[in-house]
């Protein structure tokens, strides 16, 4: 055996325990395959087993489903085509053709077919189960049911009958009515006008927004929680008596609204379930039919006003309106207007009473003037009536149907335009035989008229006038001198200017022939101008003539004025000698006179006193003229300076019998002004009065105050002032002569004028022969308006 075992080699050991397994390997596969295929052949006769008892349990289940009173639509999760089993009737309205079942739009109502889509899209999505009663569109309903199972999604018909079909058909007609309660609700409650709903009890169980916002609720809810009401007492009270047998009720009533009263159109429908209302606001409305009513009413008031006679037809030709112009042009029947004839019947009444134009044929005039209802313009005829009227008839045409007849009496216009054409050629005659010069250029510049005497003046022939020529052609014609070019301009640009306010104008022009024109341009309303020229040359010959006389005259004057001032001054110291010795003569001191001399010295101290007063006067009236009269101004005692000029005239007063009666009010307080002056000017005002006052007669003397005024009045009772003379007492050397004893030197009241208007004041004098005089001097009382016054 060692030998044996020393003969085989690694590698043939190696092969034979190789062989060794592959046949250790050969026989467990044997083995294990007849294990498996008896393994198999008892397991397919198994299955073969449970696939019979699967099919005969499937076409059991089969046979049930298809006997049930159902449709079992099944969706498997390989996509394939979805099984169907099941039968319903056809009452049901559930097609039995697969196909059709499946088209879910064709056999059920559009809401039904989108809810089914999408509660099917959701079992598919997340297998949410649903069960839903939906309607078909024979008006069943059907009850579906989704679930999911095995990965398979099942849907399930059953057709509801009996109780179940009621039930399903009063929850659709539920909904539908809760729908379209819903959508009423909303529809109101996006309304302005208020709306409610009340129950049975009067209970308000609804409301709008607009009704909160009337009752002046924050909300609708707050509104019907508090039973807020919108109607107040006597609108409910009137809802219950006027509601009608149907339980409507529908009026007119104001009510308040937002804290404002206003005008509701208010309808609410009772019933035995409740009632419901809303209420309109017709406020606008109202006001707006007050409106046309007023319109109405104004308009008819308006036609009644017119002169012109208006007639107003409606549709079917009878007469709806007629002013009170229409009843005084044809003096018609106001019966007969008031029972609305037709137009063809007051066409008839107006031929009968011989009022219309005669007519050949009056058939087929009438019915060419009814054409006007079938006419869409408005037409015009004339009417030429018996009496001797013409009437300008407009038929207009409403576009709803009827006419507006407008007969306008144009009688006193014809005659006017005949009146105005003669008075045209008459005026035209005129202007032809007028010496001014005329001429009117139009609103282009072009001359339209003008008279001989114009081309006559400008040397304008009339083959040159009759083209209408531009007014700068006539410039260019007549312009010789520069003194015309420059009134040409002014003219040329009045004619041709773009003002908008023209100006009359005018002026004077010096040709070159030494003829001397005034012209003027008038600018005419109608866009043209007229332009005169008068030849003025011997007026204006006249008036230079007259100028240098009256420059002649005033240099006369200002030599008389010099003269006597020179004279005055030369006069006054002599005078003062004479009064002075005059004095001296009469004093006893100096010697006894004879009674006569004593006489012929008083005369001769009183002629010199006067004369003495005359130049000083003539002295202050020259100082007044050269500008150099200055006021001594202070307070005067108002009362006292009254009495001081009536204490210096009591002798003329004795010596004339004159009762003078002073009226000064014991407060009359002081005045700013110079005293000597005042009492200046008080004294030749008395002293006038004197004057001009019969023996045995009255003066009256009166000072008042005003406001900041002083007033002095001075009033006699003699023989008054002329009223030629009244208008010149003011002036220089200028008096009233009535008598030797009432002549004067004429400048007492020029004085007084002269010193009042220096204190600021007024001088004021009426008169009247044979009742007297009254003067009135009005004096500032303020220092600073004297002061101001006298400055100046």
């Amino acid at each position: 055996m060692d030998t044996a075992a020393k003969e085989i080699s690694p590698d043939e050991m190696m092969l034979l325990g190789m062989a060794g397994g592959l046949c250790l390997f050969a026989v467990t596969a044997a083995v294990a395959l007849i294990k498996y295929r008896r393994n198999a052949i008892s397991l397919t006769r198994r299955m073969e087993r449970e696939t019979r008892d699967l099919k005969f349990q499937v076409d059991r289940l089969e046979s049930m489903l298809n006997t049930d009173e159902q449709r079992v639509i099944v969706w498997t999760g390989n996509g394939a085509h979805p099984q169907v089993w099941g039968i319903l009737s056809e009452q049901s309205g559930v097609p039995r053709i697969p196909d059709q079942l499946l088209a879910f739009g064709n056999w059920l109502t559009t809401k039904c077919a989108a809810d089914l889509e999408r509660h099917l899209d959701a079992l598919f999505r997340s297998g949410e189960a649903f069960s839903l009663t939906l309607k078909t569109r024979t008006g069943t309903f059907v009850e579906a049911f989704g679930r999911t199972t095995g990965g398979a999604v099942v849907l399930r018909l059953r057709d509801l009958t009996g109780e179940r079909q009621m039930q399903a058909e009063l929850a659709a007609r539920n909904a539908r009515i809760s729908g379209e309660l819903h959508m009423l609700h909303a529809l109101l409650n996006a309304m302005p006008a208020p709306a409610w709903q009340r129950d049975a009890e009067g209970n308000l169980i609804w409301a709008n927004a607009a009704y909160a916002a009337a009752v002046d609720a924050s909300d609708a809810a707050t509104a019907v929680r508090d039973g807020m009401a919108f109607l107040d007492a006597e609108a409910a009270d009137a809802m219950r008596r006027q509601r009608t047998d149907d339980g409507v009720f529908s009026a007119r009533m104001p009510l308040v609204a937002g804290g404002e009263r206003r005008v509701f159109e208010v309808t609410d429908v009772s019933a035995n379930v409740g009632a419901c209302g809303i209420a309109v606001d017709i406020s606008e409305l109202d006001q707006v039919r007050k409106e046309l009513d007023r319109a109405e009413d104004f308009h008819g008031r308006t036609l009644d006003q017119l002169a012109t006679a208006v007639a107003i037809y409606g549709a079917d030709r009878r007469l709806e309106f007629y002013n009170a112009a229409f009843r005084q042009l044809w003096d018609l029947d106001p019966a007969f207007l008031e029972g609305s004839p037709d137009d063809g019947s007051v066409l008839d009444a107006l031929r009968a009473a011989r009022k219309l134009p005669e007519q050949a044929d009056y058939r087929g005039w009438r019915n060419k003037m009814l054409e006007s209802y079938q006419s869409v313009d408005a037409t015009e005829t004339w009417w030429h009536l018996p009496d001797g009227r013409t009437l300008r008839v407009i038929s207009n045409p409403h576009p709803q149907g009827g006419v507006t007849y407008i007969y306008e009496n144009v009688t006193e216009q014809l005659d006017l335009e005949s009146r105005y054409n003669a008075l045209t050629r008459v005026q035209g005659e005129t202007l032809d035989n007028l010496s001014e010069a005329v001429a009117v250029f139009g609103s282009d510049g072009r001359l339209n008229l003008w008279n001989p005497a114009f081309g006559r003046i400008w040397g304008l022939g009339e083959d040159q006038l009759s083209t209408m020529p531009h007014v700068n052609q006539v410039v260019d014609a007549c312009v010789l001198r520069e003194d015309e070019k420059q009134a040409w301009d002014q003219l040329a640009a009045s004619v041709t200017g773009l003002v908008d306010n023209r100006m009359q104008a005018g002026d004077r022009m010096e040709r070159h022939d030494g003829t001397v024109l005034d012209y003027a341009i008038v600018p005419l309303p109608d866009g043209g101008t007229l332009v005169t020229f008068v030849d003025v040359t011997d007026s204006v010959n006249i008036e230079r003539a007259l100028i240098d006389k009256n420059d002649a005259l005033e240099q006369a004057d200002q030599l008389k004025n010099a003269f006597i001032q020179h004279v005055s001054y030369e006069l006054r110291s002599p005078l003062t000698n004479i009064i002075g010795f005059a004095q001296l003569l009469s004093d006893p001191k100096f010697g006894d006179l004879s009674e006569k001399q004593d006489e012929y010295a008083e005369y001769i101290l009183s002629s010199s006193s006067a004369l003495l007063a005359i130049i000083n006067d003539i002295l202050d009236l020259a100082t007044l003229d050269a500008g150099i009269m200055e006021l001594d101004l202070s307070e005067v005692d108002v009362a006292a300076t009254v009495e001081a000029a009536v204490e210096g005239l009591k002798d003329r007063l004795a010596e004339a019998r004159i009762n003078l009666r002073t009226h000064v009010p014991d407060d009359i307080g002081v005045m700013i002004a110079d005293e000597k002056r005042l009492r200046q000017v008080l004294f030749n005002l008395i002293s006038n009065a004197v004057r001009y006052s019969e023996p045995d007669g009255a003066i009256d003397v009166s000072c008042t105050r005003d406001n900041e005024e002083v007033v002095f009045v001075v009033k006699d009772h003699g023989c008054g002032i002329p009223a030629e003379v009244l208008t010149q007492v003011f002036n220089r050397f200028v008096g009233h002569d009535a008598g030797s004893r009432r002549q004067g030197a004429g400048l007492g009241l020029s004085i007084v004028k002269s010193f009042v208007e220096l204190h600021g004041g007024t001088v004021d004098i009426v008169s009247a022969e044979g009742k007297g005089t009254t003067v009135t001097c009005t004096f500032p009382s303020e220092p600073q308006t004297a002061g101001r016054v006298a400055a100046e």
